[in-house]
């Protein structure tokens, strides 16, 4: 419950802050393309990061892993809050705090979900990962409006409110006294051949292989779409708080979404959960018929309705067939390979918002998103995984 009621409150301030990076790079440059910059300093460090991150994950003390993360991402935020309370920040400044949060997110995940590994049994880990889904979805929901509402009141508001949410998050995780982690030994093995440890693991298992290759092209599909939505949607005249609306109707269908999961797991093997989604992106098409912001936030509704159900099946997968000692690293380098290209989707989106306009760059997206529903209905990787709830414990 601590573990949850802190991530509640962090994940709160930073989907608040989702859209308000676009919008002052917006305000700040008036360019879609610096726009993109921002988004990408801010996922970059999880490509860049994440395999290191989840050796020290499984390394160090998860706990004071979690507790710097917060330090850092509270400090950075708060920085920046104060700066826009002064006038007007240097477009650098905004990039250097969007790397410094994204990096916090980075070295807090895995450690984060080595402790949920350890505090949960494994036959409850699918409803665990289900009600993890169910907690994204309320602050997806409520985050994006939220964020556009406080910088309505000040480019310094919402900022503010994240910097308190991840000193929020630190309390909570020192309040904890459940160990995050397995007794260890001591291990002596160099920092590369820990990381190649997870790599190896998660290119082991056909399914996981898969799904990283998959995601890391959808991510750029995802990401490069938020961040259309959101220049359209300033571009055809809409406030910041009526963009977090529509953002928010995206999260609204991930929290019927998360509600729906637990059913879907039941009767579903985690492949085809996957397929069904995948096929929910093609239609971003829809956009390139009729160019309005809301057609775009309309045809996004699905994947909303997909992405908890689908995650909740892959990470209690995952979660189910890694032993302990291996977690942060299996979760960091699926995050890796997932990540990979994610970052390209916000660059490359602003580069191309500026260069082609937004009908070509969404139809662009779309076309791809299609391929990747083919390749993965065709896969017998996504046709071979057992549901969850009859898979044995994994050994320690």
């Amino acid at each position: 419950m601590l573990l949850q009621a802190g991530q509640l409150l962090s994940s709160g301030g930073t989907q608040s802050t989702a859209i308000v990076y676009p919008l002052l790079a917006l305000a700040l440059t008036g360019s879609p393309a610096k726009a993109g910059v921002v988004g990408f300093a801010r996922t970059v460090p999880i490509a860049a990061f994440a395999l290191f991150a989840g050796a020290m994950a499984d390394r160090a003390d998860r706990k004071r892993l979690m507790v710097a993360a917060d330090a850092a991402r509270a400090v950075a935020t708060g920085a920046l809050a104060l700066m826009l309370l002064g006038g007007r920040p240097p477009f650098a400044a905004l990039v250097a705090v969007a790397f410094v949060d994204g990096t916090g997110h980075t070295f807090f995940m895995p450690a984060a979900s080595g402790a949920l590994r350890s505090v949960v049994p494994p036959r409850q880990l699918g409803d665990a990962a289900g009600a993890e889904q169910a907690r994204l979805a309320i602050v997806r929901l409520a985050g994006p409006p939220l964020g556009g509402a406080l910088y309505g009141i000040g480019r310094a508001v919402p900022f503010a409110v994240d910097a308190a949410s991840y000193v929020c998050s630190l309390a909570s995780v020192l309040l904890m006294r459940t160990p995050f982690q397995e007794e260890r030994e001591t291990d002596g093995e160099p920092l590369r051949a820990r990381v190649r440890a997870g790599l190896t693991f998660v290119w082991g298992q056909p399914f996981l292989r898969m799904v990283g290759l998959l995601f890391a092209a959808l991510n750029m599909v995802g990401l490069g779409l938020l961040l259309a939505l959101v220049v359209v949607g300033r571009g055809q005249g809409l406030s910041g708080g009526e963009i977090g609306l529509l953002v928010a109707a995206f999260g609204a269908a991930m929290v019927i979404g998360s509600l729906a999961s637990p059913a879907a797991r039941r009767r579903l093997p985690p492949g085809a959960i996957l397929v069904l989604e995948l096929w929910t992106w093609p239609l971003s098409a829809a956009f390139a018929i009729w160019p309005s912001v809301y057609v775009l936030a309309a045809a996004m509704i699905p994947c909303g309705l997909a992405i908890p159900i689908t995650d909740s099946a892959v990470v209690s997968y995952r979660l189910a067939i890694t032993p302990d000692r291996l977690v942060g690293r299996v979760i960091s380098a699926h995050g890796a390979i997932v990540m990979v290209s994610g970052p390209l989707g916000t660059l490359g989106a602003g580069l191309l918002l500026d260069a082609i306009g937004a009908r070509t760059t969404i139809a662009a997206f779309a076309g791809l998103a299609l391929c990747l529903a083919v390749w993965g209905t065709l896969s017998p990787a996504l046709r071979s995984v057992p549901r969850v709830v009859d898979l044995d414990a994994p050994a320690p």
